[in-house]
Parts: structure tokens; C-alpha cells; sequence
């Protein structure tokens, strides 16, 4: 039985085995958390997706059963969108009461998609909160659809043709090129692209998907439907070419925090925190969330975040990964408490050890 966490070390489960969700998060549901996230396989290869989504579940949040495989991938070489050797990332899961509904909804790259071309959202669904979820389909969101904050040459026929007809490949990372390109306007018909992402509900109920867009360049902070199954058509978008990705969103006194990375692949990096007093924005960015030595502040804990689990106003847990590409079933977990300053600033320290307790 355990009684603390501790940040970056092995974590086992009911089993003994070390928690196999990686990029998760985490619901509440009828005083139990469940947390969902990506199963990893030994090796390179776990980078892809063999298995499915993972779900656990817990009532301390230290101590977890393995619930089994959430969603499931489908054969290798079948034509579904989540095909074994697909990209699936970043899982997180939502509760419609009205239709007494789970939704997940997550990153996907089809098999065929080379890599990390297509940019899709994968949308499932399940009656019970350990599923089996239903793959629903893979999109792109927003099509047909312009941002709440657009701008006049945004919507300029002839930048987005210049976009549009772009000879050549454009990265994902930081870029001369994305900034000279209309890139939202490019993608106007056939909806936005959406990488790393994180779901998050709000206190009046609306749900939003915050996602890296435009080839990882700018946010897109989109609100969801009533049925939590798709988008409504309205979003914002945020830190325009800054290379955010790694969104992990949460609200302390009617603020809304945001704390992200930039954009270096597998390697960890300093985080980046912002506040804005509506969810769409404008958003401040605050500089490095981390307290602790350089190294700390550098790397962000040797570590990536990937959701905000707020047990209320005032507790929230940042939680990281650890990831390990040349053996992804190794990943590890950093989960460690959102601190407030003075001015209610969040900030995150190192603590070998800890408990909601001490919160």
C-alpha cells in the first residue's frame, strides 16, 4: 500500500507492475479517479501504438487497479484509422451526463499518415467509464470555420493560395517558413491540425480542447459541443508562432493557467507558463513555472506535462511524463503539486516525496 508519491520512480500497480498510461489524465467519477493513457510496448517500437488505451482506477490517487485496455487498437493492416502501428497520444476522457456518455478524445496518426502528417483528433466514446470505448472517427477540427480572433489577411484568398501551393515540406518544429505561410487559412476547408493536445472543462460546463496547431506553431483553444462529440464551430488562437506544445490547462481564483513546453521532440525542456482572464484569451505569458536549480528549470524535471488534475480551487496536480523513446515502456511519471505565490502565481517544485496532505 503506498501513502506518497514519488516523482520519476517505478509506480506498480494492484499487479506489482509498473502503470502502463503514459500522456494520460484523469476523471472523477462517483468518488473514483480514472486515469487513461497511452499503453507502451518494450523498446522503439512502443512509440507507436500496439495495444490501445490503458485505464486504472484509484480513490487516494497513489494506489491503482489496472481496469484493462480501454480502447482497443484494431488487426495490423486493417483500414480502421487506429490500426495497430497508429500514433495514438495524449488520451483524455470526459463525462456527458445528459447522454450518460464517456468521451475520449485524443492525438492520432494513422499508419499510413507518415509519421506525424496527418494531424488527426481521434473521437471515441463508451457507456461505462472503463469502457470499451467505440472509435468513433479521426478528424481535423474547425473546418469551415475561422477563429474568434481572425484577422482580415487571414482570410485573404491570396495568401491562402500562396499557402496552399507551398512546394515544400514545412516542419513541425520551430521554423523560418510557418510564419511566412497563411497555415490557418490553408487549412480552412479541410479543418485545422491538432497534435499534443489536453481536454479541459470549465465551471460552467462548456468543454474546450486546446491542441498544437499549424504545424505545432500557434494553440487552438476549441470549444466542444453539448454532447461533447465534436466541435462547435467557435475556438481562439494563442501564442501565435511560439511553438507550444504540451498544453496543461487549469484555473485558480477565475484565472486560467496554462503551462506548456516548447517544441524539441522527445527531449525535455523548460516550461513556459501564462495566464488569461477568459479561457480564449489574451493570454500573458510568465516565464518558467519551475523553482529549483538550473538543470531543474531547464528541463522541467527531466520531464513533459501533460494534464492538470485540480481537486479544487486551491490543489492541483501537475502532472508529467518521463519519456524514454528508445524504450517507451519505461516511461515514468512526474507528478508533483502546483504551488501559489503570493500574487496566486502557480509555480512547481521538486519534492522526492509527498501527499495530498500536504498540499
Amino acid at each position: 500500500m503506498l501513502h506518497c508519491f514519488t516523482p520519476g520512480g517505478i509506480w506498480p500497480d494492484n499487479n506489482g507492475v509498473h502503470i502502463n498510461a503514459h500522456g494520460g489524465g484523469i476523471i472523477k467519477h462517483e468518488n473514483r479517479y480514472w486515469w487513461f493513457g497511452e499503453h507502451k510496448i518494450a523498446g522503439e517500437a512502443g512509440n507507436r501504438a500496439h495495444v490501445g488505451i490503458h485505464a486504472y482506477s484509484s480513490s487516494d490517487l497513489m494506489n491503482w487497479t489496472d481496469e484493462g485496455i480501454a480502447l482497443k487498437v484494431e488487426p495490423e493492416g486493417s483500414a480502421s484509422l487506429i490500426a495497430k502501428g497508429a500514433i495514438i497520444e495524449r488520451p483524455k476522457v470526459l463525462y456527458d451526463s445528459a447522454n450518460r456518455r464517456f468521451v475520449m478524445y485524443f492525438h492520432l496518426e494513422p499508419v499510413n499518415a507518415g509519421g506525424y502528417g496527418a494531424a488527426l483528433t481521434g473521437i471515441a466514446a463508451a457507456g461505462a467509464v472503463a469502457g470499451p470505448y467505440t472509435f468513433i472517427r479521426g478528424i481535423r477540427p474547425n473546418a469551415g470555420h475561422w477563429p474568434e480572433n481572425v484577422r482580415p489577411e487571414q482570410q485573404d484568398q491570396k495568401s491562402i493560395g500562396q499557402a496552399m501551393q507551398y512546394p515544400g515540406n514545412i516542419s513541425n518544429g520551430n521554423n523560418p517558413v510557418t510564419p511566412s505561410l497563411n497555415i490557418l487559412g490553408r487549412d480552412f476547408v479541410k479543418g485545422q491540425q491538432a497534435r499534443d493536445m489536453t481536454l479541459f472543462q470549465d465551471d460552467d460546463g462548456k468543454a474546450y480542447h486546446i491542441y498544437s496547431s499549424e504545424h505545432n506553431s500557434t494553440l487552438h483553444i476549441a470549444e466542444l459541443t453539448a454532447d461533447l462529440l465534436g466541435h462547435s464551430g467557435r475556438y481562439w488562437r494563442a501564442f501565435e508562432h511560439r511553438w507550444m506544445e504540451a498544453p496543461v490547462i487549469f484555473k485558480h481564483r477565475s484565472r486560467y493557467f496554462l503551462i506548456a513546453s516548447d517544441c524539441t521532440g522527445w527531449a525535455p525542456n523548460a516550461a513556459r507558463l501564462a495566464v488569461a482572464g477568459h479561457i480564449g484569451g489574451p493570454w500573458q505569458e510568465l516565464g518558467n513555472p519551475v523553482h529549483g536549480n538550473t538543470e531543474q528549470m531547464n528541463n522541467t524535471f527531466e520531464s513533459q506535462g501533460t494534464f492538470a488534475l485540480q481537486l479544487d480551487d486551491d490543489r492541483v496536480i501537475f502532472m508529467a511524463d518521463r519519456w524514454r523513446p528508445e524504450n517507451a515502456i519505461d516511461g515514468r511519471y512526474v507528478w508533483l503539486p502546483v504551488k501559489f505565490d503570493d500574487n496566486a502565481i502557480p509555480y512547481l517544485e521538486w519534492s522526492n516525496t509527498w501527499n495530498t496532505g500536504n498540499m
